[in-house]
């Protein structure tokens, strides 16, 4: 398949030279993942489902731009995608040296969510912090990094982060 003159120029074949040792920390999950997702309700009652997510450099390897998609596209993909809580978004992370952390942005055009964290290792970890459009604080971690697997975890809070609430967490294994 031949990309489109636009993806030529969205990705990146390397991190940019003049920031390659502070790509590092979202640089290692370049690729391609299989996702088993558990979505935790208000109720606490999982749902299990499968998912895909794909990342890559960006923006002259100033970047890394990454697709999660859930349900995996195929036919579980049919039908209203809201109404199936379905989620196929895209998150931007561009180091910024001036706070020596990572800006983050999701945005899900399925769910109508927008978020902006901020990323940084916490030990061998990464947490990504930030506020939902509600006000409630939201935490999600990359947790048990390997070469070939991680955690993620999308946590929130209720009480302004003293308290957290699982909501989602995605056991990813990398694509060969």
């Amino acid at each position: 398949m031949m990309l489109s003159p636009f993806l030529n120029a969205l990705g990146a074949d390397s991190p940019a030279a003049d920031r390659a040792g502070k790509m590092d920390l979202y640089g290692r999950f370049i690729g391609s993942w299989d996702l088993d997702v558990t979505q935790f309700s208000g109720d606490g009652v999982p749902r299990r489902r499968k998912g895909e997510w794909h990342f890559g450099w960006a923006l002259e390897g100033r970047a890394i731009q990454d697709v999660w998609i859930v349900p995996p596209r195929g036919e579980l993909r049919r039908g209203d995608a809201a109404a199936n809580v379905n989620s196929y978004g895209t998150t931007l992370r561009v180091f910024d040296p001036r706070i020596d952390a990572w800006q983050v942005q999701w945005s899900d055009p399925v769910t109508q969510t927008f978020l902006q964290m901020i990323g940084r290792a916490q030990g061998n970890e990464i947490v990504q912090l930030g506020t939902r459009a509600d006000g409630h604080p939201i935490r999600w971690s990359f947790l048990e990094i390997t070469p070939d697997s991680f955690l993620w975890r999308g946590e929130t809070s209720a009480d302004g982060g003293s308290n957290w609430r699982k909501v989602t967490e995605f056991r990813a294994q990398r694509i060969a």
